[in-house]
């Protein structure tokens, strides 16, 4: 019996192309941190060598303190002391990348839908960001973090997608077992691949992402509108 809905946030709830974003965010990025002593030319590797590492991360420390090892790493240890500097980005000028993504209605309409049905709810975004930037993206799908019995970030968190890890520590904080759970996403590498713990699945194909070309035929999927009548046939 599905006691819990996890969901995707980025090509999600959230309408994005990850090319159009990355764009837009690394731009807004490297231009706000030059004055402070960044080339954008050494940043932007700089900062895909933290993500990397995070992706890597074996779960002895956070994603935040691997990212930061990692980028200290390479502009020394005095960047740390910069670490506000890019809190206040987050602040300031991310925002405006807002401008990069879309808008569906039908998140926060099924949501609402599925909360008010019982079910728990979890934001289970790849926690690479830190937190304001998570909560400012919740609010660009017509969200509030409210309604998220939890949400990873990269300071809660110490394994990302597709680590299977990464979904057991979900489940561990939340006391419930992977046939309880539905993870709803729209990549198939990184959220289907609960499959494998059990976990049933609901593909959302309007930003699809499935670099491996697998085969979808059997997936279980559709529009998020679509979402709340699927459960329904779950009970």
């Amino acid at each position: 019996m599905i006691k819990a809905i996890l969901f995707d946030l980025d090509g999600t709830l959230l309408p994005m192309k990850m090319d159009e974003f990355i764009k837009s965010y690394f731009g807004r990025l490297a231009r706000y941190l030059v004055p402070h002593g960044f080339e954008p030319d050494a940043l932007v590797p700089a900062i895909w060598q933290g993500t990397a590492a995070m992706v890597k991360n074996d779960g002895t420390m956070t994603n935040e303190e691997r990212f930061w090892r990692t980028f200290a790493g390479i502009f020394g240890e005095e960047a740390r002391a910069k670490e506000p500097v890019f809190e206040r980005f987050y602040h300031d000028e991310f925002p405006k990348v807002k401008e990069s993504c879309g808008f569906d209605p039908e998140a926060r309409a099924a949501v609402d839908e599925l909360s008010a049905m019982g079910y728990r709810l979890v934001l289970a975004t790849n926690p690479i960001f830190p937190s304001v930037a998570t909560e400012e993206r919740i609010r660009w799908a017509g969200l509030d973090e409210s309604a998220f019995e939890h949400f990873t970030t990269y300071s809660n968190s110490s394994f990302t997608k597709p680590n299977l890890n990464y979904y057991r520590s979900i489940l561990d904080k939340l006391g419930l077992s992977p046939e309880e759970c539905l993870m709803v996403g729209n990549d198939v590498g990184e959220d289907m691949v609960v499959r494998e713990l059990g976990m049933q699945v609901y593909l959302v194909g309007r930003d699809l992402i499935n670099k491996g070309g697998e085969d979808i035929s059997s997936i279980p999927g559709g529009t998020l509108g679509e979402l709340p009548a699927y459960v329904r046939g779950l009970m």
